[in-house]
C-alpha cells in the first residue's frame, strides 16, 4: 500500500514562506505525475501545482510566480515552497500521485494558514 505523508503546514502572516513536503513510500519514478491539490472551507479541491516525470510543471494561474513544485528522487519526496503567500491560500494541502496504470494516491493533508 502506498502511502503519502505530508509535513510543513502551519500558521504564517501574510508575505511570509512555507514549505511543504511529501514523503512516499514508493518509489517516486512509479509515479507519472505528482501534484499538490488544496481545499478551503465550503470549496471543492483545486489543483495548486503537479510535476510530471519528465519534469514538466504546471501550475494554477493563482499562484503562477510565488509557489515553486519540486521532486527530489533520491529522496522519494515531493516538495512545495510557497512565497508571498496570501489569506486566500488558507487551506488544507494535500499531496497527489498516480502511477502508470492511472491508480490515484492522496496524503492526509496539512493545513497552511495565512493571517496576520
Amino acid at each position: 500500500q502506498v502511502q503519502l505523508v505530508e509535513s510543513g503546514g502551519g500558521l504564517v502572516q501574510p508575505g511570509g514562506s512555507l514549505r511543504l513536503s511529501c514523503a512516499t513510500s514508493a518509489n517516486i519514478f512509479s509515479f507519472n505525475v505528482m501534484g499538490w491539490y488544496r481545499q478551503a472551507p465550503g470549496k471543492q479541491r483545486e489543483l495548486v501545482a503537479s510535476i510530471a516525470t519528465g519534469g514538466q510543471t504546471n501550475y494554477a494561474d493563482s499562484v503562477k510566480g510565488r509557489f515553486t513544485i519540486s521532486r527530489d528522487n533520491a529522496e522519494n519526496t515531493l516538495t512545495l515552497q510557497m512565497n508571498s503567500l496570501k489569506p486566500e491560500d488558507t487551506a488544507v494541502y494535500y499531496c497527489n500521485a498516480v502511477n502508470a496504470i492511472l491508480q490515484r494516491y492522496w496524503g492526509q493533508g496539512t493545513q497552511v494558514t495565512v493571517s496576520a
